[in-house]
């Protein structure tokens, strides 16, 4: 094959790259690659170069993909009001470049949020030992929920020798499907909601940590410490943008059968636009004194309370 116009090919592929505004591309020539074409941009250690600008920042998150709106402050206004994907500048299965970009490192976020695992100084800061639900691992307890509604056979025996029987206030932490929210959320909440009970004259039971925890684990953990009321923090599922938000969940004396119509939440615990976890840990240690005052949580809670007030 003739090469008598690769100089030729050359001054083409460094003009290409400069309308392209590769860095590092000189009109004179580049650097040269396998083949004598120029490939800007990369350094000799051989490190790694993203060369697209980060999706993530608040700039370019809430930036308009809407090309000459009618009205451009009416849309700027509207994407203000939610975190929802408007604006984007096209409907349909083929997104623009930006909008991708965005969606798979959200996307990456949640997939690191549900397949992580909490720190052990995380529970260890709060003298928090582990147990684990009848999921095997993380694959089976995504497939089956209802697993993790169950504490394991050697998890009921481990609560039943370490933890304080009867108590007025059993609290438990479960990674659910966000350990981030565990992570990052529980050294704020967890001193308010346990100086709050305290300070209310409340027993609080031997605190635990539950891994691949679903919310009604809750009824099998009080057929071994039957406590008054069992008091869950567990990670959210995660959302796009969004991943690391906890909810508390309340029960008062819950045990096998009863649902979601029978305990209280206090969700959307998160630093990134949701409840402060200092805020919401005071929320939740009112939520329980209320609780404990009427014997009852859920609707009948919201019963009771709207028949005295």
């Amino acid at each position: 094959m003739s090469t008598t116009n690769s100089p030729d090919l050359e001054a083409v592929v460094r003009a290409v790259l400069r309308e392209l505004g590769v860095a590092g591309t000189e009109a004179s020539g580049g650097p040269a690659g396998p083949g004598g074409a120029a490939t800007a941009g990369a350094p000799s250690s051989g490190d790694l170069v993203i060369d697209l600008p980060d999706p993530t920042l608040p700039e370019a998150r809430r930036a308009l993909g809407v090309v000459d709106p009618v009205d451009p402050e009416g849309l700027r206004n509207l994407c203000a009001t939610t975190t929802a994907r408007l604006g984007v500048g096209r409907a349909g299965p083929r997104p623009r470049t930006a909008s991708l970009l965005l969606f798979q490192a959200d996307h990456g976020v949640t997939q690191d949020a549900i397949y992580g695992e909490v720190p052990e100084d995380v529970k260890a800061r709060f003298d928090l030992f582990t147990v684990r639900t009848r999921a095997a691992d993380r694959a089976e307890y995504l497939l089956r929920p209802d697993l993790g509604r169950l504490l394991s056979d050697e998890a009921r025996a481990t609560v039943a020798e370490r933890c304080v029987h009867g108590p007025d206030v059993q609290i438990c932490v479960g990674d659910g499907l966000s350990a981030a929210a565990i992570e990052n959320n529980l050294a704020d909440i967890y001193p308010v909601i346990v100086q709050g009970l305290r300070s209310a004259g409340l027993s609080i039971g031997t605190p635990f940590f539950i891994e691949n925890c679903r919310v009604g684990v809750m009824n099998d953990v009080n057929r071994v410490v039957d406590a008054k009321l069992v008091l869950l923090l567990i990670g959210e599922r995660p959302g796009l943008g969004i991943a690391d938000a906890m909810s508390a969940y309340m029960g008062f004396h819950p045990e096998p059968g009863k649902t979601d119509a029978e305990r209280d939440l206090i969700c959307m615990i998160t630093t990134h636009g949701g409840t402060n976890p200092l805020e919401a840990g005071a929320f939740v240690v009112d939520l329980v004194r209320k609780t404990l005052q009427h014997g009852a949580s859920g609707v009948r809670l919201r019963e009771l309370t709207a028949t005295t007030s």
